[in-house]
This record gives structure tokens, sequence and C-alpha cells, in this order.
């Protein structure tokens, strides 16, 4: 394998799941042509959340990569209202409002793939000629007893609830998009894996080379454990503010970070691993996760926000809110280490002894930028302003120099 492919590859795969099939994918880039790479949305939902892009940040590495990137939005499928994942029918959209929601997506993720370098699709275009008649023999491509292997089909069945026959078609439509589409990749969620294959199988019954599936993983919400979910409260939209975005993602956990560079962000493997290395000599975790705060704020509300956005940003995403106005304290770093967290905490005056200010922070009752701080040892650098919290009603706006 060239170098060239082996790099590739390497950012190909990083973060995702699975990919059906390895091999097939290599060959596919030894050929060194522009692969058509697809990934499917149904506009069920006006706004994205970053959980959304996690697919989208995988075709702007591959369109950086110069293959063709397809980013069909699925008109006619999301008014069938896709089931994965359901333990009861969906709700099909009108058309009125997958075309209404259509226009927003667009909106949002030319913020992340370059337009001029995206062909944009509806599978309306192909599915509205196909008629009756091409329907039943697309239906014919598949059995009942097939369908319900699918995980989620399977789980009702036995539960006896019920299944509407119109769901049964949404695997076999989005099957059928990647044989008029000629796909060679189709990327999606580890939860589409019964319908990326239904491509795979499809293409192979109308002649066509098999697509390889990239399967990403669902990104875990602010807390870590569950999937990113405006329903569960915590997601970061994409259209949130500049300060809001920022603020955040400052609040999420250290671990948790590197799942988020690797997923959202557009470094390179070799830029997050010297992040790696920093932290393990001593750099502050949450200056490496400022950088990924300015990097995704950059991407969706332009660089001059994303170094603003810091001032408005604080900790009312995890513990309560953060009052409009605090005081204003500068403080005077000795040298280029910084200045102790405890001791910034005291001379803030949210604490009267740097002792008190230790205690609090053991407690966890210590945060800065909204992310709890319990190393004694931490210390903040030149820059800010940090919004400080000793307690859930002290407040105070720090800036170092």
């Amino acid at each position: 394998m060239s170098n060239s492919v082996e790099q590739a590859l390497a950012l190909i795969k990083r973060g995702a799941e699975e990919i059906l099939l390895e091999e097939e994918l290599i060959e596919k880039l030894k050929e060194g042509r522009p692969l058509r790479v697809k990934a499917g949305f149904d506009p069920t939902a006006p706004d994205l959340h970053l959980g959304h892009t996690v697919l989208i940040n995988k075709l702007r590495q591959f369109q950086d990569l110069g293959h063709h990137i397809m980013f069909l939005i699925g008109d006619f499928t999301g008014m069938i209202g896709d089931p994965t994942g359901k333990n009861q029918t969906r709700k099909p959209l009108t058309r009125e409002d997958v075309l209404e929601n259509a226009k927003s997506y667009k909106d949002q993720v030319f913020k992340i793939l370059d337009p001029d370098k995206t062909e944009v699709v509806f599978n309306s275009t192909w599915m509205e000629q196909l008629g009756a008649a091409g329907m039943i023999q697309l239906a014919a491509q598949h059995t009942v007893a097939r369908m319900l292997e699918r995980d989620d089909f399977s789980k009702r069945f036995k539960a006896n609830q019920p299944i509407a026959i119109h769901e049964f078609l949404y695997p076999l439509i989005q099957g059928w998009d990647s044989v008029e589409m000629k796909a060679d990749v189709e990327l999606g969620g580890t939860d589409q894996k019964f319908n990326l294959l239904m491509g795979r199988e499809l293409q192979k019954s109308q002649g066509q080379k098999p697509q390889t599936v990239l399967m990403m993983p669902i990104l875990e919400g602010l807390d870590g454990v569950q999937k990113m979910s405006k329903s569960l409260g915590n997601y970061i939209g994409v259209t949130d503010a500049p300060s809001e975005m920022y603020g955040k993602l400052m609040s999420i956990s250290d671990d948790l970070m590197w799942r988020y560079f690797d997923l959202l962000s557009f470094r390179s493997n070799e830029e997050i691993a010297a992040f790696k290395a920093e932290i393990q000599a001593g750099c502050n975790p949450r200056d490496v996760k400022a950088r990924l705060a300015e990097e995704v704020v950059a991407r969706f509300h332009g660089e001059e926000a994303a170094q603003s956005a810091h001032k408005g940003a604080g900790n009312k995403f995890k513990w309560g809110d953060v009052p409009e106005e605090m005081p204003e304290i500068e403080l005077v770093a000795e040298d280029a280490d910084g200045i102790p967290v405890p001791n910034v905490i005291q001379q803030a005056g949210l604490t009267k002894t740097t002792g008190q200010a230790r205690d609090m922070m053991k407690q966890g009752a210590v945060r800065v930028d909204g992310e709890p701080v319990k190393d004694l040892k931490a210390r903040l650098g030149a820059g800010g302003p940090y919004v400080c919290q000793a307690g859930k009603k002290k407040f105070a706006r720090v800036t170092i120099k």
C-alpha cells in the first residue's frame, strides 16, 4: 500500500466504528480516481446539532482527499419517516415540511462542506419516476422474514407493537438510492447498518460494484453518556450563539474531549497526538479544550466570533445560570506558569483564604468556565477572561496578565 493510500485510509478510519469491507475500500483508493461518496439525510427537523455533523465532517474529510461528495436529501423518504431505532410508527412529514427543513439543512451543512464541490441530490428525483409498478418490483427484492431480522422491527414484532407496511419500504428505498447514485462509498450511523447493507445487495442485483459501508458512531452529548439529543437537553446546536457553543464545549469532560476531537475536529491526527503529548507534559487540558471550542465556533460563526466567544461563556450549561454582571478582576502572574487556581479564587474575592478555596475545590464547588477544577495544583495562565465560580452564587470574571 502506497504512503498516500495509507495516509488517506488513516484519515478515513479516524473515529469510524466499522468499515465493510475495508479491503474493498483500499482497492478503490488504489484506483486513484475520485470516489462517489454518499450520505443521506432526512430533513425531519430544521436545526442540526453537532451529533448530526459527525457524518458531514467525515464527508468533508473525503472531500479534502479529492473525492466526489453526494449530499442526499431524502425528501421522498422523509415523507415515509425513518423507522430506525423507533418503537412506534413515525409520523410522516408533509411535502411542505420536508422542503422547508431541506432548505435549512443546506444552509447549515455548507458551513462544513464546500458548496462548489458538493452535489446535492433529492431522492424524489428517481423515486417519483419509479411509479407503483417499480415500487412493487423493488418490494419483491426482500421477504418479510428478512426485514424482521432488523433489530428494531424484531423488537416491535415480539412486543406486539404495530409495524406499518410502508416502514418496510424505507430500507429498500435507501438502498435503491445507492443504485441510482452509483455510490462507491456510503456513510451512515451505526444504527443504520441494515439499511446501508441493503444498498450493497441492491447494487449487486443491478450488476453494480457494491458500495463500501462506513459507519460512524453516535456522538455522546454533554453528559458523556447518552447520545446527543435535543430531547435530552445535552446537545450543542449548530445555530447556538458563539458564546453558548463555546461554553458548552468547554463544559465537556477531559476524556470526552478526545472523542470530540476525533469526530468534530479537522485537525490532523498528528496535531491531536501533539495535544495529548502536551497534556502528558503538564499542559492544562482546559487550554487544549479551548482550541477545540474555538475551532468549532469558527466553523459556524467565523474566526472573529471564535476569538471573542469565551467572553460570554460561563457555566450555566451544567450548574445553574451565570449572572449577566459580575466583578471584573485583573491579576498579574509572577511567572509564565500562571497563578494557582486556589490563589485566583481567593484574590478574586470568591473565598476569604486560599485554604477555603482548596477545600471547595476538593468538594467540586470551584469551577472555571463551567468546568469543575479539583486538581489543587491547577494553574490559570495568562489570558482570559475566565469565568470563575466558588459555590453556586459567587462569580468573578478574571483576566490574568
